[in-house]
């Protein structure tokens, strides 16, 4: 019979805590591929993919933190702002875009539009759940419940946006239009950070106003995103129609 240490089963409870979350969101949006289900190796290297996302996240926000500290004071707003936007969520939606690209852009599994949100999504809970390792391992299991209302959706969330245009993309890349396939690209890329800029300000002002619009902005996008996946999920089309 396998005997575990105490601090080995409170390791397994840790690492359970952090990951839980992010394999049931991960199943969520697994079930609602109806078209054609994607192939779990692919899926299974995506969550690599994001992995991979927040590593180099981990160096490139230290160089920015770096090069802000230079000329900013940490008490401005400025600041507040330019980490949040600049450092945090313009380095962190980069590198799992582009990753995802890396990984998925040109496959032949990529033939249906909702397949761009099922690898953003799978690509971003690989960063989300490697990041909730961290801070669950850090700071403990009193941060476990609020990351997995707020910290790992929220990730699902930026990537479904990310994943829409993705999808969209690979139709006008199809369809020979480059222009509009650029811009979708862009969009992808964009709409993610901004979402992820205006969740980070609010935590990181931490005023009464901010947190105010920090919760209306949670509810507000989970209700969106749900939206999003339940409409594109039933309306899936092939990336050529």
């Amino acid at each position: 019979m396998l005997f575990l240490w105490p601090f080995e089963i409170l390791a397994l409870i840790y690492l359970g805590a952090a990951l839980v979350p992010g394999f049931f969101l991960l199943r969520y949006v697994y079930n609602l591929d109806k078209v054609e289900k994607e192939d779990p190796q692919l899926l299974g290297s995506l969550v690599v993919q994001g992995v991979k996302a927040a590593l180099l996240s981990i160096l490139l926000e230290f160089v920015g933190s770096i090069v802000l500290d230079v000329g900013i004071s940490r008490e401005s707003p400025m600041y507040t702002l330019l980490s949040a936007f600049f450092v945090v969520a313009a380095v962190e939606e980069g590198t799992k875009f582009f990753f995802l690209k890396k990984r998925t852009w040109y496959i032949p599994d990529f033939n249906f539009r909702f397949d761009g949100i099922v690898y953003a999504c799978f690509t971003s809970m690989g960063f989300a759940m490697f990041e909730n390792v961290k801070y669950v391992f850090s700071y403990g299991l009193q941060v476990a419940l609020p990351r997995a209302i707020l910290a790992v959706p929220g990730h699902l969330g930026f990537s479904v946006f990310m994943g829409v245009f993705y999808g969209l993309a690979k139709h006008y890349d199809i369809r020979g239009r480059k222009v509009a396939q650029r811009i979708c690209l862009f969009f992808a890329w964009f709409s993610a950070m901004l979402l992820h800029g205006i969740y980070d300000f609010c935590l990181m002002r931490e005023t009464g106003e901010t947190m105010l619009v920090f919760l209306l902005f949670v509810v507000a996008m989970y209700i969106v995103v749900i939206t999003l996946l339940k409409k594109t999920s039933a309306h899936d089309k092939p990336v050529w129609a």
